[in-house]
């Protein structure tokens, strides 16, 4: 009797090339879009054999990874992706902050306008008053 079990491929090392199916697959997206990808994105290009056959080499297969992740995950749109990948990410600029004054001298500038609107009536019933 003979084991007719469909047999699994063996698994392909990390540093070996794939085909355009092969990541296609990997990525569950289908290869047309891989195809649309190396137009729109210059980084991403595998090697091409004949009859145009498609081997991605592992940094392909990891640009390809970070353009479907950012494309499906992260919510960049494809011109955001272009621009991030040839400007790198964005710098986190601080916001510009006012320097803030202590409660205490807020308070006492406070204080010292009230005094002052206090005395300003002060002097105008005085002077209403005498005359």
């Amino acid at each position: 009797m003979t084991d007719e079990r469909p047999q699994k491929p063996p698994t392909k090392s990390a540093t070996a090339f794939r085909t355009i199916g092969e990541v296609a697959a990997e990525l569950g997206i289908a290869q047309h879009v891989l195809r649309y990808w190396e137009g729109r994105f210059p980084q991403l290009k595998p090697l091409q054999r004949a009859g145009n056959r498609r081997l991605y080499r592992p940094a392909d297969v990891d640009l390809a990874r970070k353009i479907h992740a950012l494309l499906s995950n992260e919510g960049y749109t494809i011109r955001g992706v272009q621009k991030l990948l040839t400007d790198g990410p964005p710098s986190i600029v601080p916001p510009v902050i006012a320097p803030v004054e202590p409660a205490e001298e807020k308070v006492s500038a406070r204080i010292a306008e009230l005094t002052a609107i206090r005395q300003i009536l002060i002097d105008a019933l005085v002077a209403d008053a005498t005359h």
